[in-house]
């Protein structure tokens, strides 16, 4: 169905038609991509908050509801949620005990979640964050604070959620969720790839007679290529692989997680599992209560990963705690389960908050020189999507073109509806319009990335009231949020990032700025030299993230973020150069 599927309201469908199926247990946030426990909020009692991109159900909205999380806020397909998604939806569910955040490592969701937390703590609403970080292919052992989250966070948001309907207190919730993640390791395996709705083509293909190991779970292929294996044989693969990764001196009883990632046969599963379960046992761990299904996917891939969570006294009291969800309930050992609190779902919100549902006009003249700059940015991406998307699937979820645009269409509609005018305070607001709906429409990292790019330039030059905005009065700017964005992502330049498009950008303008040249000619030659930075991406092996596991396989492709922003600063020299013409500036190549 994936291909016949509207992308653009693909979130929002499946959401209303989950809230409506499940209404005795789950209900909308209002006003937010987000689902709620019916029963929430809870007076008193600690609030337990999970999300991510969707694509992954049950995770994450389907495990909301009595015992188990308070809420799942939802980003678009393989898409972190904004800070705003996940600010409304944590507030929509705080009992006034405070919240734990649970998520996986991943760039985007660490951002945003982030945000939220920071603004949560500004309003008087203390917060826990614990990272799932149980993918044993994306990082060192020595290094597991690196590594991605994948299926093993169904077992830490059980162990989190039981705590909190258990009374403890925040920092006690967060104690066993930490602890259950450090106890925690993930391996999978792909037999065939996934595709995104709308899409004809996945996003990789697996050779007949092959198979990938350590597979992402965000559409990824795996880290290796082998011969394909039977489910026994890829039992011993799964388990071999988890065994070494355990904690020191492991033994006892070991929580453990089949996962199916869409398109696996249930049998095939079980008679994986059957040997897991031999291999376990002969390695002295006592299965407690095995799960075999599936519990977080990729859409429509075919593949499976192995769980593991060695268990403690304590973690395996929380462990069996009784809980309901849509996708998951685990009754009381004794007395039935209290009926679940009916409730008719609310209004939904009509389209994604910070979107429009107008099309978009696409000249910009409405709100001045910033939306006229911010429509051809975003007509410059729309021409080069796909590619966009092509380069950001070689190591990643192949979203960065499609985010992109659809943060660009809400950024140029946020500075259409700024007060007009070419100013320092008109483009500095409408900036800070525009970047906040940036990072809410498109989310992710990039999202992030770019709405805090825009609003640290448009804050950057908003005290200059009417004063015009010239080179000595943006560079600075460009600076400071060069500066902020490297914060923010964790990255530098030579890492592979955008970053490597931004410093070259930033250091032309900066000494334009000293030489008084006109704005013009300064951003254009600026965008020419971001333009051959991106292009050298292409020859800079990654550091950061999974493309730095990649090798090899991820060298001889440009960076998919230095190529947007070189494609938007070559679109922006071309209104600047409408506004403001410099004698004998030469024109901007385009960004390839």
């Amino acid at each position: 169905m994936s291909e016949a599927t509207d992308a653009t309201t693909f979130t929002s469908s499946w959401v209303e038609g989950l809230v409506s199926s499940y209404s005795r247990l789950v209900a909308p946030v209002p006003d937010a991509y987000g689902v709620m426990s019916a029963r929430s909020p809870e007076p008193g009692r600690v609030s337990v908050v999970i999300g991510g991109g969707c694509g992954h159900y049950p995770a994450f909205a389907g495990l909301v509801g009595p015992g188990l999380a308070d809420a799942a806020v939802i980003g678009d397909v393989f898409t972190s949620p904004s800070a705003e998604q996940v600010h409304r939806t944590a507030r929509a569910v705080d009992g006034g005990a405070g919240v734990l955040f649970g998520f996986g490592n991943y760039a985007g969701d660490v951002m945003h979640f982030g945000l939220a937390a920071r603004r949560l703590a500004a309003e008087g609403v203390d917060s826990r964050t614990t990272l799932v970080t149980d993918d044993v292919a994306s990082g060192p052992a020595h290094d597991t604070a690196t590594r991605r989250g994948v299926a093993g966070g169904f077992l830490v948001y059980r162990i989190a959620a039981a705590a909190a309907a258990r009374g403890y207190d925040l920092d006690g919730v967060a104690r066993v969720a930490e602890r259950a993640n450090a106890m925690t390791r993930t391996f999978g395996a792909a037999f065939d790839g996934c595709a995104l709705p709308g899409q004809r083509e996945p996003l990789f293909t697996v050779p007949a007679g092959t198979m990938e190991l350590g597979l992402g779970i965000h559409g990824e292929a795996g880290l290796r290529r082998v011969p394909a294996q039977d489910p026994t044989g890829l039992a011993d693969t799964l388990v071999d692989t988890l065994l070494p990764e355990l904690p020191a001196g492991t033994s006892g009883r070991t929580a453990v997680l089949l996962n199916g990632l869409g398109r696996t046969p249930y049998e095939d599963l079980f008679i994986c599992y059957r040997q897991v379960h031999r291999r376990l046992a002969g390695a002295g761990l006592t299965p407690h209560r095995p799960e075999v299904g599936e519990f977080v996917t990729s859409l429509d891939m075919a593949g499976l990963s192995l769980s593991l969570l060695v268990l403690d006294d304590e973690l395996a009291d929380l462990y069996d705690e009784p809980c309901q969800s849509p996708a998951y309930t685990l009754a009381p050992q004794a007395a039935a389960a209290p009926p679940p609190t009916d409730a008719v779902p609310g209004p939904r919100p009509a389209h994604r908050p910070g979107t429009t549902t107008t099309p978009h006009t696409g000249d910009g003249a409405a709100g001045g020189v910033a939306a006229e700059a911010l429509a051809a940015a975003l007509a410059a991406v729309e021409a080069r999507e796909q590619e966009l998307g092509r380069l950001d699937a070689v190591a990643a979820d192949g979203d960065h073109g499609r985010g992109m645009v659809r943060g660009l269409r809400a950024a140029v509609t946020a500075a259409q509806g700024a007060q007009p005018g070419d100013t320092a305070a008109a483009v500095g607001q409408a900036l800070l319009l525009s970047g906040t709906a940036l990072a809410d429409a498109a989310g992710g990292a990039s999202g992030a990335l770019y709405g805090l790019l825009l609003t640290e330039i448009g804050g950057g030059i908003l005290d200059a009231g009417d004063a015009p905005v010239t080179t000595e009065l943006l560079a600075p700017a460009v600076d400071a949020a060069f500066h902020a964005v490297g914060e923010l992502g964790g990255g530098a330049v030579g890492e592979k990032t955008m970053l490597d498009a931004l410093a070259p950008f930033r250091d032309v303008l900066l000494g334009h700025a000293d030489a008084g040249t006109p704005l013009a000619t300064a951003w254009a030659e600026a965008a020419r030299s971001a333009t051959s930075a991106a292009r050298a991406t292409a020859d800079i092996p990654a550091k950061r993230g999974r493309a730095a596991r990649l090798g090899e396989r991820g060298q001889g492709h440009a960076d998919p973020g230095a190529t947007s922003l070189a494609l938007m600063a070559s679109a922006v020299a071309g209104v600047l150069n409408d506004h403001c013409p410099a004698t004998g500036s030469a024109p901007v190549p385009e960004s390839r």
